[in-house]
């Protein structure tokens, strides 16, 4: 595995740049991957790991760097939470874990280096420093993954009855005996013009 500066290279360079984001998130993906026992999560070991994380901010893309894990190979699970943690899940085993950064980081950052004004610079040096569990709460966990979870699936596809278009994964709704893709059944982000 890399080091940790390895990887926040690897990370600045997917994001765009390096922020105490960055920083948590490579740091809470070595230690998923430590405590399942995944070495090597882009190799030989690329097919055992499916990661959920519950925040679309700085740290889940240094953890898409660290575990390879990618939303368009199904291995990235994204649940809109709106906090900094990530579920590692060990498909081979069944094992997983739950890491979440804990909120008393900022001011242990700030404590840790006084010396620093700016905040992300505070976060950013002591969040290499500090020990895991200064940063992180790590739950053991179950993860109940249906077949249509895991990467590789390829499964059933329906079409929409309203609007034509297709539907993977059993993500349809049935209602008044039509099935609808979510949109059609009213749960749309969008509004057509």
């Amino acid at each position: 595995m890399k080091t940790l500066d390895e990887f926040l290279a690897d990370a600045a360079q997917a994001h765009g740049h390096l922020c105490a984001g960055q920083v948590l998130g490579v740091r809470m993906a070595m230690l998923g991957l430590e405590k399942l026992g995944i070495e090597d999560p882009r190799g030989k070991d690329r097919k055992r790991l499916v990661t959920f994380v519950e925040i679309d901010r700085c740290a889940t893309d240094a953890v898409a760097v660290v575990t390879g894990c990618r939303l368009g190979k199904r291995a990235l699970k994204f649940r809109d939470w709106g906090k900094v943690a990530a579920t590692f899940v060990d498909v081979a085993s069944g094992r997983a874990v739950r890491i979440a950064a804990k909120e008393s980081s900022k001011e242990l950052a700030r404590r840790a280096h006084p010396e620093l004004s700016d905040k992300n610079q505070q976060q950013m040096l002591a969040y290499r420093e500090l020990a895991t569990d200064e940063l992180f709460d790590v739950r053991w966990v179950k993860v109940m993954l249906g077949p249509e979870e895991f990467p590789g699936y390829k499964g059933e596809r329906t079409v929409c009855e309203a609007c034509g278009e297709g539907i993977n994964f059993h993500r349809e709704v049935r209602r008044e005996g039509k099935v609808l893709c979510r949109g059609c059944a009213g749960e749309n982000y969008y509004e057509p013009l």
